[in-house]
């Protein structure tokens, strides 16, 4: 191997033990600076020796890094037409890497499936469906897929490469978005994913890896892994009664494994990618999966605003609406939701969201139970309603009891 090889090979190495949270970014800094000392030294050593040295990763780690970088040129070379340039990322069911389409000479991502998922045949027929449900949108807001195929037992999925970074990234190192910033992201998702349901598709996993941003702030959804077709009940009654999704942002209906999972499903993952960004923390937190489904399904959710005072009563009751607990207390559509992000964005009230809370108040009023989440003004408008109603009713009584006094007084004469 020679030293630019070498080199190439370490820097892969480095950034994939990283991203498998093998090392942090400072062990392997930390690696890095060592190997140049003992180079200058005319002591060389690799970066796996370092690593294993410094006990930052076990052997065994080193040899799956090792396995899967040979894959990674495997696929180099397996694929007509194109010329991969590097691995971008792994998952637990697809590697992705960065790839010169050579007839059109541009830059692509390819989605490739591992190895030991190509003899089962339900992986990859899930592997083929992604590519032909991404096939079939077409949106400034969607990550564009390119091409779906197998050579030589690869199979491969080439989609558009966005060169930027994902929602994920900035939440992860703590970021909390300002109430503007996060309308602007939301408002392209919404767009996007009112294409999709146009198209009679759920994604059915809309959360902060999944959402992609470019250097000119343009926002791509990717991943159509988990979805599917409203139609295709097939598929929907093979699912039934599983939890498909990303526990911290699944809708309850998913959880429950419902048989009709429609695009308010999607809203309710919006809605808690949304508050997310906005608090800094996801809307239910618990030592397991489980427990955080479970809180998904029974405990209130604790309003953005009481969490980030700066926040305006407008989102809030938007992200409230996005996340109630029954889809029929939800927004009906993407186009019903824009309404009201848009209106938030412009200072004004969200009139859909507002809607829906009003006759939730006044039920809860009706019912005895304090609306603890209620705005002063809907409070004000809920209480009088109740009451004109209660004064009416006494006054009708009053009524019934003067006509009755004047019949029975009648009677007598």
């Amino acid at each position: 191997m020679s030293k630019g090889d070498t080199t190439n090979y370490d820097t892969l190495l480095g950034r994939m033990a990283v991203e498998q949270q093998f090392v942090t970014e400072d062990e392997l800094a930390h690696c890095r600076r060592e190997m140049i000392r003992l180079q200058k030294a005319n002591e060389p050593v690799s970066l796996e020796q370092m690593l294993v040295n410094n006990r930052f990763a076990t052997p065994s780690q080193i040899r799956r890094l090792r396995a899967q970088i040979r894959e990674s040129k495997e696929a180099a070379n397996q694929i007509p037409g194109y010329k991969v340039l590097g691995k971008l990322g792994s998952g637990a069911m697809a590697v992705v890497y960065k790839a010169k389409q050579l007839s059109l000479d541009r830059t692509v991502a390819i989605k490739v499936l591992p190895k030991r998922f190509t003899e089962r045949p339900d992986y990859v027929r899930r592997f083929f469906k992604e590519g032909r449900i991404a096939a079939k949108l077409n949106h400034n807001n969607i990550v564009q897929a390119i091409d779906v195929g197998e050579a030589g037992g690869l199979y491969y999925f080439v989609m558009e490469y966005v060169e930027g970074k994902t929602l994920y990234d900035d939440l992860s190192r703590g970021k909390i978005f300002s109430e503007s910033e996060a309308l602007d992201i939301v408002i392209q998702l919404a767009n996007a994913l009112a294409h999709a349901h146009a198209q009679g598709l759920v994604h059915r996993d809309v959360k902060p890896k999944n959402i992609m941003i470019n250097k000119e702030g343009v926002v791509k959804l990717a991943d159509m892994g988990l979805a599917r077709e409203a139609s295709d009940m097939a598929a929907a009654k093979h699912e039934e009664g599983k939890a498909f999704g990303t526990p911290y942002y699944i809708a309850p209906e998913q959880i429950r494994g419902e048989l009709e999972i429609d695009g308010r499903a999607d809203i309710y993952a919006l809605g808690a990618t949304l508050f997310h960004m906005v608090t800094g923390r996801v809307p239910f937190e618990a030592s397991t999966p489980a427990e955080v489904m479970k809180k998904h399904l029974r405990e209130p959710l604790t309003p953005p605003d009481h969490i980030n005072t700066a926040l305006s009563a407008g989102i809030s009751e938007v992200i409230e609406t996005m996340m109630a607990k029954d889809k029929k207390d939800r927004y009906s559509s993407m186009e019903e939701l824009l309404d009201d992000l848009q209106a938030v964005r412009e200072g004004r009230s969200p009139l859909q969201a507002r809607r829906r809370f009003n006759l939730e108040a006044l039920g809860q009023l009706e019912e005895g139970t304090p609306v603890e989440t209620a705005s002063a003004e809907d409070r004000v408008y809920a209480e009088e309603t109740i009451t004109r109603y209660r004064v009416g009713l006494v006054l009708l009584g009053a009524l019934v009891v003067v006509l009755v006094l004047v019949i029975i007084y009648m009677a007598q004469q």
